[in-house]
């Protein structure tokens, strides 16, 4: 094994063992939330999230994004709900915005939003934030991530069944640019062919 794959098996086991420590002590200390209220995450930028120019690496942000809405979720009961179902979240697209750089042992905060959802998906904002100059939060990296639900057993969860289990109503109108950007980048179903031809 190279010093490259021990490097990324100890990434792994990082954000692992990082999720657990949200998912299973920290996020249950927290208040509970509503399904569209903000959940706050607060991390701090360990040797381990740096690349060579010594600030985070940006595949990490995306890792990091993931442990904030394992929090979001417990808080806010959707966890419990997907466990009880047997269904569990997949990301089918994100993207990210950078602004500023995180340094070594800078504290930081995710904030996590759920947006809404169109007829195959959920949409969530999250932001990387810091204490500006005057105290106020200041977005240091933004990030929108498209996710759906799947079943254990095999198979999609309609979003009419993730709707009535939630609760919630009036959550389908999302931006007319997300609903697009959903669009844009969507690949073809699994079971559809996928050729890779380069134009």
């Amino acid at each position: 094994m190279t010093h490259h794959d021990l490097g990324i098996q100890s990434l792994i086991m990082h954000m692992f063992f990082r999720t657990l420590l949200h998912v299973l002590f920290l996020s249950r200390r927290k208040p509970e939330l509503g399904h569209f209220e903000v959940a706050r995450t607060n991390f701090i930028t360990l040797p381990t999230d740096l690349d060579i120019n010594r600030h985070m690496n940006n595949g990490v942000y995306f890792s990091i994004m993931d442990v904030a809405r394992f929090d979001m979720l417990v808080r806010n009961g959707v966890w419990a709900m997907m466990r009880e179902k047997g269904w569990y979240p997949v990301v089918a697209s994100e993207t990210i915005t950078f602004r500023k750089s995180l340094q070594l042992w800078d504290r930081f905060t995710i904030e996590s939003r759920l947006v809404g959802h169109d007829d195959k998906a959920v949409y969530m904002e999250q932001r990387y934030v810091r204490p500006g100059a005057d105290g106020e939060p200041e977005i240091y990296a933004q990030g929108f991530i498209r996710a759906r639900f799947l079943k254990k057993a095999g198979g999609t969860v309609p979003m009419s069944e993730i709707v009535e289990a939630l609760g919630v109503s009036g959550a389908d109108e999302i931006p007319d640019w997300m609903e697009q950007w959903g669009t844009d980048v969507a690949l073809p179903p699994t079971r559809a062919a996928a050729p890779s031809v380069w134009h």
